[in-house]
């Protein structure tokens, strides 16, 4: 096998990688601004809305927000809450179960999923508290889930946790930390970090 051959293929991954890495980094929270389209693309603009998710007649989400934008980009539609939204998740007799309060947030129709940043709080009934920075709630699958710094505050047991990833079902009824933190200082760098950045409302 030649060199020549060899530095065909290697050209070929590398293109194949920074595309992945491209796709990947277009649908972390992180890069939320960056799924919008360009300021000359029409806008369409509301205030004070309020979105109604329902199934089999029954209302099982409802998100208040006071800025919703909308654009439009090749048949692809994106919902931008720049001044951040509240969603509520809600039980059969439209009693609320959980909550999600965050910033801002993205809505990419074509993903049905929600990416939210910036002082992130999902809580539930018993005052179990996620504190982090992006989330993502998959409205198909009816999950929320992230890869990023998490702290979880569950006074009804007295308990505190702290990691990085989270993935739970929209309630937050049951939830898991993908990778806890042991050390000390660890813990008390993310505690810092995160009561910065997601200060309760």
């Amino acid at each position: 096998m030649t060199l020549q051959f060899l530095s065909k293929y290697l050209k070929i991954a590398i293109i194949l990688m920074l595309a992945f890495h491209f796709l990947a980094c277009a649908n972390d929270a992180s890069e939320l601004k960056s799924v919008l389209p360009g300021k000359d693309v029409k806008v369409e603009i509301a205030k004070d809305v309020i979105i109604l998710y329902s199934d089999s007649a029954k209302v099982k989400v409802r998100i208040t927000s006071p800025t919703l934008k909308r654009y439009e980009l090749r048949g692809e539609n994106f919902d931008e809450f720049p001044d951040g939204l509240l969603v509520e998740f809600l039980d059969d007799n439209k009693n609320v179960k959980s909550w999600l309060k965050a910033d801002y947030a993205v809505r990419k129709d074509k993903d049905n999923k929600i990416y939210v940043q910036d002082n992130v709080n999902l809580y539930n009934k018993r005052n179990d508290q996620l504190l982090t920075d992006e989330l993502i709630w998959d409205e198909q699958n009816e999950e929320l889930y992230t890869s990023k710094p998490v702290k979880i505050a569950q006074p009804s047991i007295g308990d505190t946790s702290f990691g990085f990833g989270f993935r739970a079902d929209q309630e937050f009824t049951r939830f898991e930390i993908q990778r806890k933190f042991s050390a000390i200082k660890n813990i008390e760098e993310l505690t810092k970090s995160l009561d910065k950045k997601t200060k309760p409302k």
